[in-house]
Parts: C-alpha cells; structure tokens; sequence
C-alpha cells in the first residue's frame, strides 16, 4: 500500500513550474515578497526555452527613436493581434515593459549600446519603431542568465529536472503539486498555497517547429485538469522564419532581426515577393518600392518600413502562396538573403548566434549565401485564461504567466513582444501569487487520496504488461496536427484532425514504457503525451469553431477577418464528464482611451494628442 507520508515533502508558501523568463521574475518577485518559494525546472536551470528567444525584448523606451511611447508600443500591439488582445492586458505591458528591461540591466543584463551610451534598440516585424532592446542576437540567453543570477542570491528552492505532474486541491483551492525527479523516477510532494505555471507551449505538438522537447503543453494540462479555463487556442504562430534545408537544422528560428537588419525575402525567380502582399490596412505604413525600403534602412525617417518587417502572419502567409504557385526554393521554402545586403563583418557583430549556428549546425556560411527558410510551429497565443491585473485563474490560488497563458497577444504576437511579455506578466504573477497566500485566512492541505490516485495514474505506464508505445503515438500526433491542424485550416481536415486526436486519446489510455521508473525516458515521454493530447484537442476544437480568418488563424473556407467574431473567445474547459467542453464567450467593450489609442492615426499619437490621461495603474 502506498503511503503518502513516506514521500519526500517540501512545505512553501508558492510553487512555480517553469524556470523560463516566466517563471524566474515570478520566484524573484514572490520571494521579494516575503513567500517562500520553490521552482519546478523540467530541464537543468540556464536550459529553460527562453534561451532561444533572439532578436531582443519589445519596450518603448526611445532610446534610438524618440517619437516611440506606450501608447505606439499598445497601438502596434492591438493591430498586430487583430483587436482580439486582452486590452487591459496590452496596456499593462507597453507601460511596464521599459521599467522592467531597466530593471534587467540594474541586475546586470549587458545590452548593446549606441553612441550616446544608451541601451541599443532594433527594427523588428511590426513595431512601429526601433524598439527591440539587444544583446546581439543571444537577448533569451541573457535575459536567463541575469534572472537566474539574480535569482539564486533570493532565497529561492529550486528542483532540476523535475516535472510536475497533478495540481493539488483543498476543495476548490490550490494545495499543492505532485512532481517526479526524471533522473531517479522518486515522487515529491509540494505542499503549498498557491502555485505560478509558467510552462510555455506545446509546439512539440506538431513536427516542424522551433520549440525545444520540453514544449509538451504541461501548464495546459495541469490548469485543464485542476478546472481552469483555456482560451484562443486556436491562435497557433507559425513563424515565417524558420529553416527548411539542410535537415540537420530543420524548423531552428532565423531571428527576425536578419530581416530588421536588412534582410530580403526572394522566391526561385529571384523576386523580391513581399511587395505583392501587403495587406490593406497596413499599406500606409509599408514601402511600395525597393528605393524606398532602402532609404528607410539608411535611417531616412520619413520612409516607411520594408514589406519584409510586416506581421509574422502575414509574411508566413506570404512564403506558404509562393511555394504554393511553383515559386518556392528548392526544399519549399523561400530564400532569405542578407549576404548580398550587408557586409560580412556587419553580420558578424549583428548576428553572432545566427553566423555560428548555421555555420557548425548546418555549414551554411550565412555571409556568403542565402538561407532556405519558411513557416515553422513557434508560438501559442492562446493558452490558461486568466486575470489580466492578478494572473490569477478561475481556480483559486493558480495563476498563469508567460507563453502558457492566454490574452496579451490576440491572434497573432509581434516579434520582440514575447521576452518583455515574460519579465512584465511573470512579475504580476509573482505578486498575485504573493497578494493571495496574505489574503488566506485558514490552512489549506490535499487529501491523500488524490495523492495516491496521481501517483497511480503515473505508475500504471510501468506496470502494464502490454500496451502503446508513447514514441509511436507522438509520431502519429504529429503528423494529425502537420495535415489537419497546419498553417490554414478546412472544416473537413479540421474535423478528421479531431477524430484522429480521439482515436490517440483512447490509445494513450494504455501506454506502456517498459522498465522502472529510474532513467526512463519512454516513461517522460507518456506522460507527456497526456498534456499534448488536450493542448492538440483544444487548438482543433478552437481551430473549427472559429468561422474566420484572423492573425495566425487562416481558415480556407472563410477567408478574412468577420467583424462579429472579434467580440468573442473561444474558450475550453474539463466537463463533468470528462470530455472537452468548447464555448464562444462574449468579450468585454475596451475603455474608451485605450480603444481611441488602438485606433489612432499615428501622427496623432506622435503629436500627444489622442487618448487623454490613462488612469493610475
């Protein structure tokens, strides 16, 4: 008989589960407040995804372009989302997001600088402005190195590679958290009162994406299983960037900023294409010739942006119509060429991590020739609703921030607004999670019995004498999600992508990973095909229910944005059955001055004169 009092058990106050940008500013901000907090890393601290994040951190600071302010920063980030952003959730971010990348650099972040000595800022798709603060092209890798520093000297608990694997309640309130150290296959029971998710994305869902293996859609699960709500998950960001050739490098991100650095996109003909796609509502702000693009690369202010730099959907959309019509590169892709464009020595400091990479991953010398790129699974805009002010849930005491929650971003995210994203909702986090545990009045603790049921849960794949193997049933996941759940979407694929979710469903019901629980990657791998299965279900399931196109979301059989469907969300939670509940929610009216920002012309935002005193935030 299992005994839950033999399990290795840890008391705290706040448990966070992801050791990404999220995650750490969330610990920092928790433990700052007076919590004892413990950290959940799936992977070895410093390896978090974050890391891959390149080409810098969106804030409107100004440091290069003095007319950029939040009100630009919001505006640039409601259009890019298609108006179906939270907007409190926009707000929030363009005003915190200069405070907290100074923040940064206080703990010893080493940005690049200009002339003048302030933190360097760069182009990117869709901002308006230079507004990317950088540290070359490694801005992931030193946003986690300085929260990691920063972090340890907290007070902070932090468990390595160790993966939770079931929420914990009292009633309806968050107890705790039941994890396994991957290493030794041993149980530890988190006793706790409140717990941060801060897990990112699932894009291991599909089998040409840019995530790393620890994107298994692990929040997701767990929040869906505790009873939280999932919202706009059908919003799922292919990046436009991503290689196509050689093999050895296939779905790895090209940043963005190779494209703010001058960057062009061609097709087999040689055809500089992105002039041909530029949508209507962005064509006043978007060169119409190559002399034009050019001067704006110069630095002429008064020229407009390269089609190149448009939004991520868009571009995406772009390179997929060229492959399309025959015009594709020759691994279906779209070459992407900055060698012609910039000297090797400009690329070099530009872009050191993109230089290097290519050159020992792939041996493509980057300065020299062009680059097979095209869409490649990057990002979930959707994911666990939440508060936009707290982070917190409709489960008390769980709260959400960074990839794996949903709203900042509407249906598509611009480039560079991830990173600022993580550091301004993690702290948030941090401090809901903190607000709520002074608010409790009683103590909170689990029942044994949901121990052991989780416990067994797990261990079941062990026991079974036969049953599926979880390396198979990823593979046919994948390939569900590639054909029926891909960049643009039909009812009919749509539908056969849901029926063959539920065939695996019932297929990973009888997993088998032979073995014990020590060094068992067959083991991690099961569990988390669970937390794959419900993200994959709850993208389909949005994915058909959405009637439109919208940002990242491209139905075929309804082309274009629909102005009734920009008023709802669609939203997922765990029916009473245990089957996947989906409803269309109406969404709030915005506030009347952030609705006067969003919508403003942008020579009225640089002049201050659209949308009066914000409120005291």
């Amino acid at each position: 008989m299992l005994d839950v009092s033999e399990l290795k058990t840890i008391e705290v106050d706040v448990v966070i589960i992801g050791a990404g940008g999220a995650g750490l500013r969330a610990a920092i901000e928790s433990s700052a407040q007076g919590m004892k907090t413990a950290v959940l890393s799936k992977s070895l601290l410093g390896k978090a995804h974050t890391v891959m994040a390149e080409g810098g951190m969106a804030a409107a600071m100004g440091n290069v372009d003095k007319r950029d302010n939040w009100k630009v920063h919001f505006r640039d980030t409601m259009r890019g989302g298609k108006f179906l952003n939270v907007w409190r959730m926009a707000e929030l971010h363009a005003k915190q997001a200069p405070e907290r990348v100074k923040e940064l650099e206080e703990w010893g972040a080493v940005f690049d600088r200009t002339k003048e000595g302030l933190i360097s800022q760069r182009n990117f798709g869709g901002h308006r402005y230079p507004r990317l603060a950088h540290v070359g092209d490694r801005t992931g890798l030193e946003l986690i190195r300085t929260l990691q520093d920063h972090g340890v000297h907290q007070g902070i608990d932090f468990h390595m590679e160790c993966t939770a694997i079931r929420l914990l309640k009292d009633g309806e309130r968050i107890a705790g958290v039941l994890a396994y150290y991957r290493e030794t296959g041993r149980f530890l029971l988190l006793r706790c009162r409140a717990v941060v998710l801060a897990t990112g994305g699932a894009g291991k869902a599909w089998r040409v994406t840019s995530n790393s293996w620890e994107y298994t859609g692990d929040g997701t699960y767990l929040a869906y299983e505790a009873g939280a709500e999932l919202m706009d998950l059908e919003f799922t960001q292919f990046h436009p960037t991503g290689m196509v050739w050689p093999l050895s490098v296939r779905g790895i991100l090209v940043t963005e900023g190779v494209r703010g650095d001058g960057g062009i996109l061609q097709n087999n003909k040689n055809e500089r294409f992105m002039f041909n796609y530029v949508p209507e509502k962005f064509a006043a702000e978007t060169a119409p010739t190559v002399e034009e693009a050019a001067r704006w690369l110069d630095g002429d202010k008064n020229a407009r942006r390269p089609p190149e730099l448009l939004t991520r959907d868009v571009v995406a959309r772009s390179i997929r119509a060229e492959v399309k019509a025959g015009r594709g590169s020759p691994h279906g892709g779209a070459f992407l060429d900055i060698a012609s464009r910039r000297p090797a020595d400009f690329i070099k400091r530009r872009l050191p991590g993109m230089y290097h990479q290519f050159m020992e991953l792939a041996e493509v010398d980057i300065t020299k020739e062009p680059m097979e790129v095209g869409p490649t699974l990057h990002y979930f805009m959707g994911g666990i609703r939440v508060d936009a002010d707290t982070q917190m849930t409709r489960v008390s005491g769980l709260f959400a921030a960074g990839e794996c929650g949903a709203g900042m971003h509407g249906a598509n995210r611009l480039g560079g607004n991830s990173l600022s994203d993580l550091v301004v909702f993690g702290r948030l986090a941090g401090k809901g999670a903190a607000d709520y545990v002074r608010s409790l009045t009683s103590p909170l603790k689990a029942d044994d019995e949901q121990i052991k049921v989780a416990i067994r849960s797990a261990t079941d794949i062990l026991n079974r004498e036969t049953g599926e193997n979880p390396y198979l049933l990823h593979e046919q996941l994948q390939d569900v999600m590639e054909d029926c759940v891909g960049i643009v979407r039909i009812e009919e694929e749509l539908k056969q992508g849901i029926n063959g979710i539920e065939a695996l469903n019932l297929k990973a019901k009888m997993m088998k990973a032979p073995g014990t629980s020590q060094y068992n990657p067959g083991w991690h791998e099961a569990l988390s095909m669970r937390s794959l299965l419900v993200s994959a279900e709850a993208v389909a399931r949005s994915a058909l229910i959405r009637q439109e196109s919208r940002g990242a979301h491209t139905r075929l059989d309804y082309e274009g944005e629909r102005d009734e469907w920009v008023k709802v969300n669609i939203v997922c939670r765990k029916g009473s059955d245990g089957r996947m509940e989906v409803e269309k929610i109406q969404r709030p009216a915005p506030v009347k001055y952030l609705e006067e920002i969003a919508n403003a012309k942008i020579e009225d935002l640089e002049s201050g004169t659209v949308g009066g005193d914000a409120p005291n935030d």
